[in-house]
């Protein structure tokens, strides 16, 4: 290092800001602070963990390919689990020193882990194991098992579920992998620290009401496919699988809040007569024991895994997601609050419930809170993101007589915000989310816009909404298979989907030249796009049918003309990437829509 110092920490920076930075966010991780060439990061499973480490190492390796051997950045990496006490923007306990001691056993581009970290995951991963044995180290009064990952030739799994390793509160359970290049520190993992007033759940397992104990597994089965699912969600703590599946006997949910630190616990059972079953759940608040939800699910089906998945899929879109039962209460509860005691994610979940309504008067009203809440706390980057969304809602919404102007204030806030280190889970979610839109909107750059989506898309894998926004960017951009899976499986999860998820699934369809599939979509919606209905048309060689839809767009917008179109909604940017736009035009002018 010392003969090239400058350049190795410019290497380092490139590598954390290409490499490090995203595969972290990929894994459900955040960056907790930065140390000089290290970094410090956690992620709320040991899975992810492991996960991300493997392909950090793999993804190191690849750029050192066709570099010298003296200029080649390698980390060591140490993973434990395991209790830390976290004070402010600081952590220290047992958990990071042994850590720290795992890194420091590891070879360069290696991996060493603990026994825990080692029995979290063998049965999951299909990395290999190899016992190092006991070692003694530093300040650490017990000698430490400990274990190298073997993950050469081995591919990384389809990343499905994991199990989540939480443990709360005031020393919090956490999961660290220490990293060191050059002269420096990077940790990493385990669980993301949460706002104060983020919600926070525990499920227990499903009782068996069958009368046959060997039937004991598949109540268990569907909590844990219901861990996994919320676990997804950024805003939403969840308490580990070997947390909440300790209590296996009836228990007061009192009893449960006080002992996990928890707000809510989902409770529930399962009766199960041959390829008939009954699952009964509910959500209960932890202070009070009142219910805040029930249902019951009556199933029939030979697949126990799928059953499995699909009870567990129903209790996931309604309890968790941007408006399910749970965000639902924490924004009531928001609102009982008295503004000199709002916190910062108080703001957040007011303005929330606002901008859900779906209005221009909503959008307004939500901005309003949102801005009041960013007065109060200047830095915050939640704020930031949601302001910005709002002005891209009435660039859409053509609610602005200056979209352009509107669009460069969505973009500082935008790359303010992505900017900001050290975020949470929902903060890095929003993040990447709102750029989405903004690299259309202000940079016409659809491919940076589909990596955002694909990132922001992988932190909330099951909710409906995120992922019916995220599709129609997608389409946009001219992905319309990938769109088309992402808004297929949101309208089909969502019980009421919005008009625009018909909107971009029909335009979807139509960039695939399936226009009779495009049609049935867009009939769906309230008010169909008239735009979309006409090209669709046009496709299916109905131009009689095309132009009399147009000649009715034409009486509300006599002004309106191809150039217009090609432009929309920012006047500056294209509608939709090529070779996709130039097709779209086409059909328009077929229709009937005028050049200039």
């Amino acid at each position: 290092m010392e003969k090239d110092e400058q350049g190795t920490f410019e290497r380092l920076r490139s590598g954390r800001k290409e490499l490090f930075e995203p595969e972290i966010a990929r894994h459900h991780g955040r960056i907790f602070k930065l140390m000089g060439d290290g970094l410090l990061a956690e992620f709320g499973s040991v899975v992810d963990a492991v996960e991300c480490a493997v392909s950090l190492q793999r993804g190191l390796a690849e750029r050192n390919v066709n570099i010298s051997e003296d200029r080649r950045i390698k980390v060591r990496i140490g993973i434990n689990l395991g209790e830390v006490i976290v004070e402010g923007d600081d952590c220290y306990g047992d958990g990071v020193n042994i850590a720290a001691r795992l890194e420091q056993l590891a070879d360069p581009g290696g991996i060493c882990v603990s026994a825990k970290v080692a029995r979290e995951v063998e049965k999951t991963l299909s990395f290999g194991f190899e016992e190092m044995g006991e070692q003694k180290v530093k300040n650490i009064t017990e000698p430490i098992q400990t274990f190298r990952v073997k993950f050469d030739g081995i591919p990384l799994p389809l990343r499905r579920s994991g199990k989540k390793i939480k443990f709360w509160p005031a020393a919090m359970g956490s999961l660290f992998a220490l990293m060191i290049a050059g002269g420096g520190a990077w940790y990493a993992l385990q669980p993301p620290k949460a706002h104060a007033s983020e919600p926070s759940i525990a499920v227990l397992p499903f009782a068996n009401m069958s009368g046959d104990p060997a039937q004991n597994y598949f109540g268990a089965g569907i909590a844990e496919d219901i861990i996994t699912m919320l676990s997804s969600f950024p805003s939403l703590r969840v308490v580990s699988r070997t947390s909440s599946f300790v209590y296996d006997k009836p228990v007061k949910v009192q009893q449960v809040g006080d002992d996990l630190k928890v707000n809510y616990v989902i409770e529930g059972s399962v009766r199960r007569a041959g390829d008939k079953v009954r699952v009964t759940a509910q959500l209960i608040n932890a202070s009070t024991g009142e219910h805040v939800w029930a249902n019951r699910y009556d199933e029939e089906s030979g697949d126990v895994a799928a059953l499995q998945n699909n009870v567990a899929n129903k209790i996931y879109d309604t309890l968790a997601g941007l408006s399910g039962k749970i965000r639902k209460q924490e924004e009531a509860d928001a609102w009982t609050k008295s503004a000199p005691s709002l916190e910062e994610y108080d703001y957040y979940l007011r303005g929330h419930q606002l901008f859900f309504q779906i209005t221009k008067e909503g959008n307004e009203k939500a901005r309003a809170v949102w801005q009041e809440g960013l007065n109060k706390f200047p830095d915050s980057t939640l704020l930031r993101t949601k302001i910005a969304f709002t002005y891209i809602r009435d660039v859409y919404w053509e609610s602005t007589d200056d979209p352009w102007g509107v669009t460069e204030k969505a973009w500082k806030l935008g790359t303010e915000a992505q900017a900001t280190e050290h975020k949470s889970r929902l903060e890095t979610l929003l993040s990447h989310w709102v750029m989405v839109p903004l690299y259309q909107l202000h940079e016409g750059d659809f491919e940076r816009s589909v990596v955002e989506a694909m990132t922001a898309g992988d932190l909330v894998p099951y909710d409906a909404f995120a992922r019916t926004d995220l599709g129609s960017y997608l389409v946009n951009a001219g992905k319309y298979d990938l769109a088309l899976q992402w808004l297929e499986d949101s309208i089909r999860r969502d019980p009421t989907p919005q008009d625009f998820a018909y909107g971009a699934l029909g335009i979807a369809y139509y960039f695939a030249d399936r226009p009779s599939d495009s049609l049935t979509a867009l009939k769906k919606m309230k008010e169909p796009w008239k735009t979309s209905l006409a090209v669709a048309y046009v496709r299916l060689g109905m131009l009689e049918e095309a132009r009399a839809i147009m000649a009715t767009f034409r009486k509300d917008n006599p002004n309106w003309t191809i150039e217009k179109e090609a432009l929309w909604p920012t006047t500056k940017k294209p509608q939709y990437a090529e070779p996709f736009l130039k097709t779209y035009l086409a059909d328009l002018t077929v229709a009937g829509l005028p050049m200039k």
